[in-house]
């Protein structure tokens, strides 16, 4: 069963995004400038990969494109959990 979305949601950060936070003081400055909706964007973006290698290439993306200024993952339709037109990218 699909968890149904909520406008409301947010993901909780995981242990490997804090890490790389914690362990690069400009890029948690970035991180705190970005909204919490777009943090949480952000998280889900990462979290979604189904293979942890996938998840890895893309931490370091967030990390590169965070840097670079970016607000939110680029091509990303929006967090499934929050928005009804995203539900196609949430394993049923």
């Amino acid at each position: 069963m699909a968890v149904p979305a909520n406008p409301d949601f947010r993901h909780d950060t995981p242990d490997e995004l804090r890490a790389m936070l914690d362990a690069d003081h400009h890029l948690l400055q970035k991180w705190d400038a970005l909204t919490e909706l777009a943090r949480n964007e952000w998280i889900c973006w990462t979290i979604s990969a189904k293979q942890e290698a996938t998840r890895a290439k893309r931490r370091a993306q967030l990390r590169e494109q965070v840097l670079d200024g970016a607000r939110r993952p680029c091509c990303w339709p929006g967090c499934p959990h929050r928005s009804e037109s995203a539900r196609k990218f949430v394993d049923a």
